[in-house]
């Protein structure tokens, strides 16, 4: 039987915030540290380098903790950040495992450094769930990059055929679709083999 794989968004696809204002929302609220601070401080001038794994994250965060937050420790970020920002869609992850059942490989296409791919890995326990993750930093590379999905490719050893994708980027989407994925752009209101029938890739 031909290998098939269903390569799935994590954030914003198996993850969703109830917040619209995500992870960070109550931040200053809760730990004391000025949202606007940190996005200038360490997302704009480090995130790159962190997630595409050129520096490690709390390599990054001591120093601009340091300026904007002299009173919060890395460990407390990062904390409170992994915990807020762990909300599993379980609909969508029920279906996920039926299709595995089903025969399908499922694999996470994502975007993250090291040490939250291993807090979804390990701590969510995305590893029973999922027969691999491709992620940024581990990669070298970030969505949309074509790089990232023919990286994907090499390290599940499939082609780009045998390879569905959902992500809720439309960029995302439309680069992978530029690598021969099949491709959907996920917005929650389908289930997944609805989005697979319409491209014809489940059922008849």
């Amino acid at each position: 039987m031909q290998r098939r794989a269903i390569m799935v968004d994590v954030d914003g696809v198996l993850i969703t915030h109830p917040n619209p204002g995500g992870w960070s929302a109550n931040l200053e609220i809760d730990l004391g540290i000025s949202l606007l601070a940190l996005q200038h401080r360490f997302f704009n001038h480090d995130w790159p380098d962190v997630v595409h794994g050129r520096a490690a994250l709390r390599e990054r965060l001591v120093p601009a903790l340091a300026e904007i937050a002299p009173e919060t420790s890395p460990d407390a970020l990062i904390d409170y950040w992994f915990r807020n920002d762990a909300h599993l869609d379980q609909r969508l992850l029920e279906e996920l495992q039926d299709l595995r059942a089903e025969g399908f490989e499922l694999y996470l296409a994502t975007v993250q450094e090291h040490e939250r791919a291993a807090f979804l890995w390990d701590q969510l326990k995305l590893r029973d769930r999922f027969d691999g993750m491709h992620y940024s930093a581990d990669l070298g590379y970030c969505k949309p990059n074509r790089a990232f999905y023919r990286a994907a490719e090499a390290a599940s050893n499939l082609p780009p055929e045998a390879i569905f994708f959902v992500d809720d980027r439309i960029e995302n989407i439309s680069a992978a679709k530029e690598c021969g994925w099949t491709s959907a752009l996920w917005a929650g209101q389908d289930t997944l083999r609805d989005l697979m029938r319409k491209l014809q890739w489940y059922g008849s």
